[in-house]
């Protein structure tokens, strides 16, 4: 946070306060009171922070997750690659190893519904954002590869549940870190206690500066493509030209929300861990940035077998017109065949 904003030359900034137990009482509050003011006009509305969450786990905890998401990362990131040059996709395999897999799945959401407490090297309040954008990617550019219908269900509704609680799970981490910081910018300390702050205006669940929600409208988007891959397996109605048509601008539109998350987290976002912050949305651009080039990849392909079997076609027709030409040729001539 900017050395301006927690000044203590501030009036009302008392000296003995100091300025990693300020932002951390600020950004940990779970629940802030508002009580009667005595100064209506220069201070409105009177708010304090009545409780917060205990204090963060070990940093090992941290260097864990951290190793763990970037494993996960890392396989979205070389599963893509090998999609995008041909080579073998390993589906078997590529399930447990997704971030939406049945192996780091319950793992990001433990970590997720722990995440109030991950707050030293690797803080979800900060990157937690771009670990449910991961899911969301991963759900959309690996479909479920299963044996039978019932399981290709199974494991689609699992990955359902959990981007659902996952963006649950994010909302309990980000939005306690956003309502204090709206309440730190854009409030002046009274100097009563070491959260009291005067507002003009009402302080709301989020604070107003950054308006991201895990429980949004990406997430219902990315939830209702899966559903329609369900609805479509089980009907076998995935090769009609209307269903993938509308499998098709889904899927184009939950890429467009993504992107414009991703954008807007990386210019609004608090200006706390800029480097981290940086690295993991620049993470998440690089892997939407390759899987524009799979798309564009696998259209030439098949732009190119097309054509291949065109030519075949025409090459297999000429040597039949050619045959027949020449048999005209020597019936002409008087060859005859007995």
């Amino acid at each position: 946070m900017s050395g301006q904003l927690l000044s203590p030359e501030k009036p009302a900034f008392q000296p003995e306060w100091a300025l990693e137990n300020v932002r951390m009482t600020f950004f940990k509050c779970v629940r802030w009171q508002v009580e009667e003011t005595m100064d209506p006009i220069n201070c409105p509305y009177h708010y304090f922070c009545d409780s917060t969450y205990p204090g963060n786990y070990p940093p090992v905890v941290d260097i864990l997750l951290l190793l763990f998401a970037t494993a996960s990362y890392l396989g979205i990131l070389v599963f893509t690659a090998m999609e995008i040059s041909g080579g073998r996709s390993f589906h078997q395999t590529r399930r447990y190893l997704l971030p939406t897999g049945p192996v780091s799945l319950p793992v990001i959401l433990l970590a997720l519904a722990k995440g109030r407490r991950i707050n030293t090297i690797f803080p979800l309040s900060s990157v937690g954002p771009a670990i449910l954008q991961l899911l969301h990617i991963s759900a959309l550019a690996f479909d479920t590869e299963a044996d039978s219908d019932i399981k290709y269900a199974f494991f689609e509704a699992s990955t359902i549940s959990g981007i659902l609680h996952a963006s649950l799970y994010l909302d309990s981490v980000i939005l306690p870190y956003y309502t204090g910081f709206d309440a730190l910018v854009s409030s002046t300390f009274s100097g009563e206690c070491i959260s009291c702050v005067c507002r003009k205006e009402v302080l709301v669940v989020g604070g107003m500066l950054v308006s991201y929600r895990g429980w949004s409208a990406t997430t219902f988007l990315v939830v209702g493509t899966l559903c329609l891959r369900i609805i479509c397996r089980l009907t076998a109605d995935d090769k009609g030209k209307t269903t993938i048509f509308i499998k098709s601008v889904l899927e184009s539109l939950c890429w467009m929300l993504i992107t414009m998350d991703s954008l807007y987290l990386t210019k609004n976002s608090p200006p706390e861990r800029s480097l981290l912050h940086s690295a993991a949305f620049g993470g998440v651009f690089v892997l939407i940035c390759l899987h524009v080039l799979r798309k564009v990849c696998a259209q030439l392909r098949r732009w190119h077998s097309g054509c291949e079997k065109g030519c075949s076609y025409d090459l297999s027709q000429n040597r039949m017109q050619l045959s027949q030409n020449r048999m005209q040729l020597y019936v002409d001539r008087g060859f005859y065949f007995y």
